[in-house]
């Protein structure tokens, strides 16, 4: 069988996503004092003992959300809850027993699952002696927690790994074959194709720009292979950013592209580039990121050349110029295996390593072609190369003196490397270093 499933349910603002951090030891779901932030179920694997299981926060049961999304929120927690084999009811000690907290307890007992009652928010001792109120839920006596210090968290472990079944009885899941990152501008259709990817509605989707707002680990499988990808929030300029709700979001996205093996860079076919198009393709190139500029919506595109519109992209993405281009219709499922195929080759080439004499011999091949540039005090001279580390491939190249090489020489070696050497749609690192040595070529 396939690993429990532990859902975290309960009203809103009783500190289910702090309590998912806090069980994680890893900030995933973005906590605020405002009501319903999560809105999608974010899950993570953990791994207590010789137990493992998927822990899924959910939204705030009966939240009324201010962009009409509460159908979504509300399903997505009812998906959660039917998919999970123990159910951790969150309440506040603080608040005591709300009509909100009635309502929750109602619908779990037509459940018929284990369920344990936790009160969060016992951040004193003295806290614990009002936690008897809780008892009229009928889930028993409730385990005292303080996300927020870590109280209770190994006693709430312990009783959600006693309630499970035993490991042996359990597959523990393979490791992906790599992790994708979907990003792009808000709705560019990042959602549809997680929903797509994992065959289910995973994550909610809506023509309300800003509706994802964590980032959202998915599982998908194609081939037999797992893979993992990551929906993130829609990113918009900075200065439109309006509180801090935003704010995290954005940083997860950009947390996420650097946890990611490839970078799927959703453009919206329909529209033009815009600068946080541009904005984003910066922050990919800056992490060196394999990427792929996944043209999103293009079966609404009506009278373009595929030339004619890749001309366009590279024009406005010129950082990514080595980036191959994917058109696809996330909605309609259309060339989306393909472009998890290319993904692929990008992983593998952005894995590959080469021997040092193939490379010094590409290397002596381009500077034959194109010597940098002499400067007034010396003659920049490059001894030899080697490849130091890949994801990105990384090379250390030993020079004269490498104050003399600048941008635009390794623009030139990082082309002429892919020509030739297995990198070809990849970015590349270069470090020049200070030695005294034979010019490669020379004796």
């Amino acid at each position: 069988m396939s690993i429990p499933v532990v859902a975290i349910i309960g009203r809103p603002n009783v500190g289910k996503s702090s309590l998912f951090n806090c069980l994680a030891k890893r900030r995933i779901s973005i906590v605020e004092p405002t009501s319903g932030v999560t809105r999608d179920r974010v899950s993570t694997e953990i791994r207590y003992g010789k137990y493992v299981f998927e822990l899924i926060d959910t939204g705030g049961m009966g939240i009324k959300d201010v962009d009409d999304l509460t159908e979504e929120i509300e399903s997505q927690i009812e998906i959660a809850m039917n998919k999970a084999d123990l159910i951790v009811f969150v309440v506040d000690v603080r608040d005591g027993v709300m009509p909100l907290d009635v309502m929750v307890a109602e619908k779990l007992r037509r459940l018929n699952k284990d369920i344990i009652i936790t009160a969060n928010k016992v951040d004193v001792p003295k806290l614990e002696y009002q936690m008897g109120i809780f008892h009229s839920l009928g889930f028993g006596e409730p385990l005292p927690v303080s996300a927020l210090e870590g109280f209770g968290r190994s006693d709430l472990l312990d009783k959600i790994t006693s309630l499970l079944p035993e490991p042996y009885q359990t597959e523990i899941p393979t490791e992906p074959v790599m992790k994708l990152v979907i990003v792009g501008k808000r709705n560019a259709g990042k959602s549809t194709l997680i929903n797509t990817l994992a065959k289910e509605q995973r994550v909610i989707v809506s023509e309300v720009p800003g509706t994802t707002r964590d980032s959202v680990d998915v599982r998908f499988e194609i081939d037999g292979k797992q893979f993992l990808a990551i929906d993130t929030a829609g990113v918009r300029k900075k200065r439109q950013v309006k509180d801090s709700i935003e704010f995290y979001s954005m940083a997860r996205a950009e947390r996420s592209i650097r946890r990611a093996d490839v970078v799927l860079f959703l453009i919206d076919a329909t529209l033009k580039i815009s600068e946080v198009d541009k904005k984003l393709g910066e922050y990919i190139v800056s992490e060196s990121k394999p990427c792929i500029i996944v043209i999103n919506k293009w079966d609404l595109v009506k009278g373009v050349e595929t030339q004619k519109y890749n001309d366009y992209i590279f024009k406005c993405l010129p950082g990514l110029s080595f980036a191959p281009l994917s058109f696809i219709s996330a909605k309609n499922n259309v060339h989306v295996e393909e472009m998890i195929s290319l993904a692929s080759d990008l992983y593998e080439q952005a894995n590959t390593r080469i021997t040092t004499a193939e490379l010094n011999q590409v290397l002596k091949e381009a500077l034959t072609l194109h010597r940098p540039m002499n400067k007034r005090i010396k003659s920049p001279k490059i001894y030899y190369a080697t490849q130091v580390s890949v994801s990105p491939p990384t090379f250390i190249l030993f020079v004269n003196d490498a104050k003399l090489f600048g941008k635009e020489y390794e623009r030139y070696l990082s082309n002429q490397f892919r020509n030739k050497l297995p990198f070809q749609e990849v970015p590349l690192k270069f470090h020049f270093k200070t030695r005294t040595k034979v010019e490669i070529g020379q004796t």
